[in-house]
C-alpha cells in the first residue's frame, strides 16, 4: 500500500490588526499640526473624532472636527458605555467613540488620537495591547507661549489658562512610550511615521503570522 503526501494549503495570507496612535502635548507643542499632515501621509491612518460638548469654533465642522453634543447626549453616552475614554478639559468634556474605533482595529486601520494624559491613561486601562503613545515636548516654554499667541485662536486670558497647565501636562511625558521634541516640525513628522512602521511590524499585530511560519517550514 502506499500513500500520497498530501499537497500544501497553499500559503496563509497574514493580515495585520490596526494600531491606535496617540498624540499628546500641551496646547502650542504642535501636535495637532502634525496630525493633519500624518493623516495627509499615511494611507492607512485615520482620524478618531472626539465628541465634545464645547461650542464649535470658526471653520470647524460638526462629524469633521469633532461630534458636537450637547451635555445630556454626552452623559448618556458615559452611561451606556459608548466611549473608550472621557475627560473634562478646561470646563468641557470630550471623549472618543468606541464602536468606529473597534471597527477601524479589526479592519486593519490604523486610529489617530488627538488627547491628553487623561485619555491616554483610560486607553491603556483599555486597550494597552493596541496603543502606541507619543508625547511631544515643545523645545523651550517660550517657543510654547509664542506659538498659542501666533496661532490666535484664543484670548490673552485662555492663553494664560494654557501656559499655567502646560507644566502640569509635560510632567505626564514618562507614561508615554515614545517623546518627540518638536523644535522642526518636518522632522518631529518623520520621527512619528519612524514610530509607526516599527510598531505595525511587531509580532503581536501579525494576524496569522504563526500559521504562515508553519506553512512555510511544511513546504507550502
Amino acid at each position: 500500500m502506499t500513500f500520497e503526501r498530501a499537497k500544501p494549503a497553499g500559503p496563509v495570507e497574514i493580515r495585520r490588526r490596526g494600531l491606535m496612535l496617540v498624540l499628546s502635548s500641551p496646547s502650542g507643542a504642535g501636535k495637532t499640526t502634525i496630525s493633519r499632515r500624518l493623516l495627509g501621509i499615511e494611507t492607512s491612518l485615520v482620524l478618531s473624532i472626539s465628541a465634545t460638548t464645547r461650542p464649535m469654533r470658526p471653520g470647524e465642522k460638526d462629524g469633521a472636527d469633532y461630534q458636537f453634543v450637547d451635555h445630556a447626549t454626552f452623559d448618556r453616552m458615559i452611561a451606556e458605555s459608548a466611549f473608550l475614554e472621557y475627560a473634562k478639559v478646561f470646563d468641557h468634556q470630550y471623549g472618543t467613540p468606541r464602536a468606529p474605533v473597534e471597527q477601524w482595529l479589526a479592519a486593519g486601520r490604523d486610529v489617530l488620537f488627538d488627547i491628553d494624559w487623561q485619555g491616554t491613561q483610560q486607553l491603556a486601562q483599555a486597550t494597552r495591547d493596541d496603543l502606541v503613545s507619543v508625547f511631544i515636548l515643545p523645545p523651550s516654554i517660550a517657543t510654547l507661549e509664542q506659538r498659542l499667541k501666533t496661532r490666535a485662536q484664543d484670548s490673552a486670558d485662555v492663553v494664560a489658562r494654557r501656559m499655567a497647565k502646560a507644566a502640569d501636562e509635560m510632567s505626564h511625558w514618562a507614561e508615554y512610550d515614545y517623546i518627540i521634541v518638536n523644535d522642526d516640525l518636518e522632522t518631529s513628522i518623520q520621527r512619528v511615521r519612524a514610530i509607526l512602521l516599527a510598531e505595525r511590524l511587531k509580532r503581536h499585530r501579525q494576524i496569522g503570522l504563526a500559521e504562515f511560519v508553519k506553512g512555510l517550514r511544511e513546504g507550502a
